[in-house]
């Protein structure tokens, strides 16, 4: 019987999410990658690096935000891989725009992606973790803006604060199932989520981003991995005293 932990990654078809679950194939684990439809694509050819590297994966296209959505990924997940031990909650949407322009349908869109895709996650991640007791790993998107409100960037910012109130909240329910949860405030990362049409002319990917969002003009933004660098230890056995923390990964951009 295979030993090999098991993981869902949501938003994995490209940025954060797809330099996760790359660095976990590493780790003997295997994968169920989730992004939104449109996407299968990208999802299929992380999966291809993912077997590269061993491992066994599956995709699934479908929308967080939807509760019927996360719970089957989470069934098609236990009836493939046989449980689930780690999941990391990384699908998420941005949004550069003014606060007195900012829309109700604007508000929505956001929260139901960043915070409640999250909770779902979360809730149905920890109702397997639970159920199988052996314990787990739950991780969520955070952000610098959920640490320190962003320029442009209101609801956004309101949204990542959301997720570092559920991780602490959650962590503290789930610690006696021997479940952590954590989350990651990454600072300017050089994802396609910051790409612009107009970004050659401003000093290059995520330069209109950067101004957008008010960050010194001689910020240098660092790869996805170095977010995934961070999940991997989080899921590590080192990391069994880590819990409700949402940890910046920013450069020093911003300090707790």
């Amino acid at each position: 019987m295979s030993t090999a932990r098991v993981a869902i990654i949501t938003g994995a078809a490209q940025g954060i999410g797809e330099a996760i679950a790359i660095r976990l194939a590493n780790e003997d684990i295997n994968f169920t990658l989730l992004d939104v439809k449109g996407k299968e694509g990208q999802l299929e050819n992380v999966v291809k690096q993912v077997e590269a590297k061993g491992r066994k994966a599956i995709c699934i296209a479908g929308d967080v935000s939807v509760e019927e959505v996360v719970k089957n990924v989470v069934d098609k997940t236990v009836e493939v891989f046989g449980g689930l031990d780690i999941m990391v909650a990384n699908a998420g949407i941005t949004l550069f725009k003014p606060f007195l322009e900012t829309t109700v349908e604007d508000f929505h869109k956001l929260m139901s992606v960043n915070v409640l895709g999250v909770t779902l996650c979360f809730q149905y991640a920890a109702r397997q973790m639970i159920k199988q007791g052996r314990g787990g790993r739950i991780i969520g998107a955070s952000s610098g803006a959920g640490k320190q409100g962003i320029h442009n960037m209101a609801v956004y910012s309101a949204s990542k604060f959301a997720v570092r109130g559920l991780t602490q909240a959650t962590s503290s329910e789930l610690r006696k199932h021997n479940i952590t949860v954590n989350s990651y405030a990454p600072g300017f990362i050089l994802t396609p989520m910051n790409a612009h049409p107009d970004d050659d002319k401003y000093g290059g990917l995520g330069s209109v981003a950067k101004m957008a969002a008010n960050m010194p003009a001689d910020l240098q933004g660092a790869e996805p991995d170095v977010i995934a660098g961070l999940v991997a230890y989080l899921i590590s056995p080192e990391a069994h005293f880590t819990t409700g923390q949402t940890i910046n990964v920013n450069g020093g951009l911003y300090c707790d």
